[in-house]
Parts: structure tokens; C-alpha cells; sequence
């Protein structure tokens, strides 16, 4: 049984078809390149698969259970075993590194000894440790997406789901975040990434899926951005 499925995918809004007979699957432990312009549909599936949004027809699978049937309830317990990373960071602005990724925590009432134990791990695994007592305005945009992937992190995800991670930092500062996934990725957990950097694609030669209009024009292993 596969980790995810997408079966027969179609999300409207208003008079625009955002998914179109969507069909993949994503096995535990993969790490798959979602690519395709602007509107093309990537971000529209990462609601979808966290349940921030419902499609208009079809099933979403995770871990064989239907994503519109968990109960409104059971989201947090479901957003706890998909994390996800933003192209913008979220951070506070006014809290420190080390407060930043421990919120994750303290907002499901995690006991102050878990916090502990937790959030060290969490920065040593994107190396940061050293900046714990930081704040936001003190970092490097490669940083502060470093911290988002640690915050992310801090709830050991089964997947982890990235939203263009590259798209407002540098060139060196993106080949240090795929570093980091790929060392993720190596401990089970899987990796989704949407993207428009095509030498990071290229270069991973991973699992590449491309959308366009809507439609998986492409779905292949050891893939390129324009294959």
C-alpha cells in the first residue's frame, strides 16, 4: 500500500479547473519533485493533502485512510504526520531561533521537558544549532528557511512537504537546504517538494512529477524539471 494516493484528482474554483483527473501514488521514504508553472496546480495539491481544502471529486489516501472522511477533530493529530515548509518562512519575528521552532511544540502541549529534548535535535538537523539564541533579523534568508525545516521537523513528521523552499534565497543557500533533505530523507522520512529551480531538479536526479493545467503530464524516476 502506498503512503499517498491521489485517485482521480478535480478541484474547481469558480470557472478556473485548478486539478483535472489527478492520478499518483507516493511511497514511504521517496522523495518526489512536484514542478510546473505558476497555476499550473502544485499548490493546490498541498492543500489537498493537508486537508485545508477538500477536492470536488475523487479520493486522497494517507496511510489508507480518506482524508474527507477524518473528522475536523483529528486534523491537528493528521497536520502533526505531514509537515510543511513555506516558501515565505512564518517566522516571529520577535521570537528567538530556538523559540521559533519550540511554538510548534507549546501549541499542542508538549511538556517543557519534550521542548527540550525536541528542539536542539531539531536545529543540529538543519545545523543551527549555534544560533539558537538568534532572532529572525540577525539571519541569512538560507537560515531562516532552515529554521522553518527544523520547525517543521519538530513534530517528526512522516512526510515533509516543501512550498517552492528555495524560491527567496540564493543559489549556495539552496544547494545547503537540499543537503539537508536529502539527509532527512535518508532517515525515512518522505520528501514532496514543489519547485521552479530546474538545476536543483536536474542535479537530485529524483522523482519528478510535472503538472500542467492541472493535468500530470510526466510522472519519472531519475526525472529532469523538462523532461
Amino acid at each position: 500500500m502506498a503512503q499517498i494516493e491521489f485517485n482521480k484528482i478535480d478541484k474547481q474554483y469558480d470557472d478556473f479547473n485548478a486539478l483535472n483527473d489527478v492520478t499518483f501514488s507516493i511511497e514511504q521514504g521517496e522523495f518526489v519533485f512536484i514542478v510546473g508553472h505558476s497555476g499550473a496546480g502544485k499548490s493546490t495539491l498541498i492543500k489537498l493533502l493537508i486537508r485545508e481544502e477538500l477536492p470536488d471529486s475523487g479520493t486522497i489516501l494517507f496511510e489508507g485512510n480518506d482524508l474527507q472522511k477524518v473528522p475536523y477533530t483529528e486534523l491537528s493529530m493528521l497536520r502533526r504526520k505531514i509537515g510543511v515548509v513555506f516558501q515565505d518562512f512564518r517566522l516571529l519575528e520577535s521570537r528567538t531561533v530556538y523559540e521559533n521552532v519550540a511554538i510548534a511544540l507549546e501549541v499542542v502541549e508538549a511538556s517543557p521537558e519534550d521542548v527540550k529534548n525536541v528542539v536542539p535535535n531539531a536545529l543540529n538537523m538543519v545545523g543551527l544549532a549555534k544560533k539558537a539564541d538568534n532572532y529572525p533579523k540577525h539571519l541569512s534568508g538560507g537560515e531562516k528557511q532552515r529554521i522553518s525545516i527544523a520547525r517543521a521537523l519538530a513534530h517528526e513528521p512522516k512526510v515533509l512537504v516543501l512550498d517552492e523552499p528555495t524560491g527567496m534565497i540564493d543559489p549556495d543557500a539552496a544547494e545547503d537546504i537540499l543537503k539537508i533533505l536529502y539527509k532527512i530523507n535518508s532517515l525515512g522520512t518522505t520528501i514532496i517538494m514543489t519547485t521552479h529551480n530546474e538545476q536543483l531538479v536536474d542535479k537530485s536526479k529524483k522523482r519528478v512529477i510535472r503538472i500542467e493545467k492541472g493535468k500530470v503530464v510526466s510522472d519519472k524516476k531519475g526525472g529532469k524539471y523538462r523532461a
